[in-house]
């Protein structure tokens, strides 16, 4: 039995396109389930959210959370700053024990949370605040390769 090349392509062509639908059907289903379990998830949980799309994130500073208060507190404490017990609020014991470790170490005392006083706490980034950030080595999966070897610095 000979089939000509036409054939053969057209077939082998359309077996490729029935496989590739088969898996596309297959995230799709495994994608609705998904998200039918997650609406009545949050349905059955909480009314407050009308629609199934992802929140948002927020940008610029966020608030410490009172883990992350607590952290500073006990940094505070441990360097004398501080002698109340870690609450997690930002209290004015609080500001004023940030302002006067800040002092202590020669920063402008605001008893605000920068990043050179949590450098100095041991809580913070090593280059906050001294440096403009580095550029990433990595290469970007948005960027083409031609203008990612031009923007890196060695």
């Amino acid at each position: 039995m000979r089939i000509n090349l036409q054939k053969a392509t057209h077939l082998a062509s359309s077996l490729l396109l029935a496989a590739g639908l088969g898996v596309f059907a297959g995230s799709l289903q495994a994608k609705s389930a998904r998200g039918k379990a997650a609406r009545s998830t949050a349905h059955s949980s909480s009314h407050k959210r009308k629609s199934s799309r992802p929140t948002r994130r927020e940008r610029g500073q966020q608030a410490p959370t009172t883990e992350r208060i607590t952290e500073i507190q006990q940094a505070l404490a441990k360097g004398g700053s501080y002698t109340g017990t870690p609450s997690g609020k930002w209290d004015e014991s609080t500001e004023e024990a940030m302002r006067k470790f800040q002092e202590s170490h020669g920063l402008n005392p605001t008893g605000k949370l920068d990043a050179r006083s949590l450098q100095q706490l041991g809580l913070g980034s090593q280059i906050a605040g001294v440096a403009a950030p580095r550029p990433s080595s990595t290469a970007s999966k948005l960027t083409p390769p031609s203008t990612q070897a031009v923007q890196r610095h060695p």
